[in-house]
């Protein structure tokens, strides 16, 4: 009983002693990889959300070259994330899921207002804009020519997170004295993109349609019958055409990189074939004094971004 008694506290002066060795080893710093540096902050992965401005196939051939170019420059593994509606950005932003973004005016004017997102940058397109605008369109064998002629017939928003698929029409309904949109028409609905609420009225499904102008002269470049058979009674002022903002939570070295990246593009060559997939000539800085007439719009129709409800009815 003696022996055994020994032999255990041999076993626990053992296990005393060697504490401070595995204290000593537990403290030791990590050693750093080739490509990193004490204290650097990476980030492994960025997602970056689409608003499904088009379908999913044709988002995805714009923006995955224009991703992975990112990713090569910055340092990051750019994801693209093609969301089913365009209130999803600030949802995943919410919840975490986003890094940035590539924001429609409305939905940019949202996140800032909501979120505290950062602008960077937005493209000019190959015809010399950086902007776009809203525009109201019907059928021209359809009769109506004003919003008296409106009445009784179906209306085809895009989304309440839209400035030309929602926020124009909203004004537009304002100015010209309509008050109650639900009771002035037989029947609104949200077609959920810019492309098919087009195609919803050009095939007769809505009478009166709300959409962007590049997404309606884009597919009229392949499709006459955009111009031939739809008439514009009305457009909005000039809004930034989709920007690459980014969460205010960003590491402030990464969005200075991701901002410089974007403006340098076409000094060198592998960004200028990039960006002529991309249909631009270049990127240029956008602000949150570039979505003023947004801002001048929700006034003119009493809506709160920092209150609004965004989700389709």
């Amino acid at each position: 009983m003696t022996k055994k008694f020994f032999i255990n506290i041999s076993v626990i002066l053992a296990f005393i002693f060697s504490l401070p060795l595995l204290q000593n080893c537990s403290e030791q710093p990590e050693t750093p990889s080739k490509n990193e540096t004490p204290n650097e902050t990476r980030i492994q992965k960025f997602s970056l959300g689409l608003i499904p401005e088009q379908d999913l196939f044709s988002q995805k051939e714009r923006y995955e070259p224009l991703a992975r170019y990112i990713s090569e420059k910055v340092g990051l593994n750019v994801e693209i994330k093609i969301l089913s509606r365009y209130g999803n950005i600030i949802d995943n932003f919410v919840s975490g899921q986003l890094n940035g973004a590539f924001f429609g005016s409305f939905t940019g004017a949202l996140a800032i207002k909501k979120l505290g997102v950062i602008p960077l940058a937005r493209p000019v397109w190959l015809d010399g804009t950086s902007t776009y605008y809203g525009m109201i369109f019907v059928r021209k064998d359809s009769g109506i020519k004003n919003a008296n002629d409106m009445r009784g017939k179906r209306f085809a928003f895009v989304d309440k997170a839209t400035t030309a698929g929602w926020l124009l029409p909203l004004e537009f309904f304002h100015v010209t004295g309509i008050e109650d949109f639900n009771n002035w028409f037989a029947e609104t609905y949200f077609a959920g993109t810019h492309e098919d609420a087009i195609y919803d009225v050009l095939n007769k499904k809505a009478d009166i349609g709300a959409a962007k102008n590049t997404v309606f002269y884009r597919l009229a470049e392949k499709d006459s019958r955009l111009t031939d058979d739809l008439q514009i009674l009305v457009t909005s002022p000039k809004v930034p055409s989709n920007t690459l903002a980014v969460s205010n939570k960003l590491d402030k070295s990464i969005t200075k990189k991701l901002k410089n990246t974007l403006l340098q593009m076409e000094q060198d060559k592998q960004g200028q074939e990039i960006l002529k997939k991309f249909k631009a000539i270049k990127f240029i800085e956008t602000t949150v004094e570039d979505y003023a007439p947004v801002f001048e719009y929700s006034n003119t129709v009493s809506l709160d971004l920092r209150k609004y409800n965004y989700m389709n009815e």
